[in-house]
């Protein structure tokens, strides 16, 4: 029911799936190269965990939230990249009485520094880190779960990737971060999140998040495919309770398979900067979150400045 990382970090929100040069990946712009890249995500769910069960709202119905994320990455140098991304999410439902809203959720910046990487004639692998520092761009409600665009609190992120090639045609990648979260503020005095609060603060659970994934490069190196797994955890709050709304506070936990491809135009010489990209996750368990199937698309621009 919070954001849908992908996203990542995500974010996931959530989205949770689309690669163009992110913070998940091990992908790296060389000195002076640009990324320019627009995704687009739908994520709908007609069940939520309550806690840990799993169950329906005739007054939610099916909740629809659209997520779209434009990027920028620059290549310092070989070894470190600079990354912008910022959302603006929309959502709805078809069931009861509440509104969607719509506006810009939050603003991330990051560098992803290659640590290590050593190549033999068939091997190859690498090791990088990734800081991020994310804010809201906008004074957003965060207290209207499910329909809010976000946590509406700072988050700073810090993770690494490894990378295993072989042959430049199949891969493996592993990664692990750990996302610190502060407080939000809300339009209410009194809350109860396991113990009652008097307070206009509600401090939102930091979490880790690990992903693998296998992957592969086919039609001479101009389609990428890759399967993933994605699991987020938050390591503090308190459960959803009984017929009662979510709030920034709640322990969420979600566990989630994906699938993308990339496509890049090397071949045709008008098309040969851009790539364009597919995905579809679904969430398989979870815990205080709705039990996402997720669809999305992109398009990346790259040159040399």
């Amino acid at each position: 029911m919070k954001r849908n990382l992908l996203i990542l970090t995500a974010a996931l929100s959530f989205s949770w799936a689309l690669h163009a040069q992110t913070s998940t990946d091990a992908l790296m712009m060389k000195k002076n190269e640009i990324c320019f890249a627009f995704m687009y995500d739908q994520g709908n769910w007609d069940q939520y965990w309550e806690g840990t069960t799993l169950i329906s709202n005739a007054n939610i119905g099916t909740f629809t939230r659209h997520t779209y994320m434009p990027m920028i990455v620059y290549g310092i140098n070989s070894k470190l990249n600079a990354m912008v991304t910022f959302a603006y999410v929309k959502t709805l439902s078809d069931g009861g009485q509440l509104a969607g809203v719509q506006g810009f959720q939050d603003v991330n910046l990051g560098v992803k520094y290659q640590i290590i990487k050593k190549e033999t004639d068939k091997h190859s692998f690498s090791a990088l880190a990734v800081a991020q520092f994310g804010t809201p761009m906008t004074n957003y409600l965060s207290d209207y779960m499910p329909y809010s665009l976000g946590l509406g609190t700072q988050e700073l992120t810090g993770r690494v990737i490894g990378l295993y090639e072989y042959k430049k045609m199949i891969y493996a990648r592993a990664s692990a971060a750990y996302v610190w979260r502060g407080q939000t503020e809300v339009e209410r005095s009194y809350y109860y999140a396991n113990g009652s609060y008097y307070t206009t603060f509600m401090d939102v659970p930091s979490a880790v998040n690990y992903q693998a994934a296998l992957g592969s490069l086919l039609l001479k190196n101009n389609l990428r495919m890759e399967a993933m797994y994605t699991v987020l955890n938050c390591l503090s709050g308190d459960d959803i309770r009984r017929w009662n709304m979510p709030q920034p506070t709640n322990r969420m936990e979600v566990s989630q398979v994906g699938f993308f491809a990339q496509y890049y135009f090397k071949d045709i010489e008008p098309l040969k900067r851009f790539t364009l990209m597919a995905s579809y996750s679904q969430v398989v368990d979870g815990r205080n979150m709705g039990k996402f199937t997720n669809i999305g698309g992109g398009i990346t621009y790259q040159f040399t400045f």
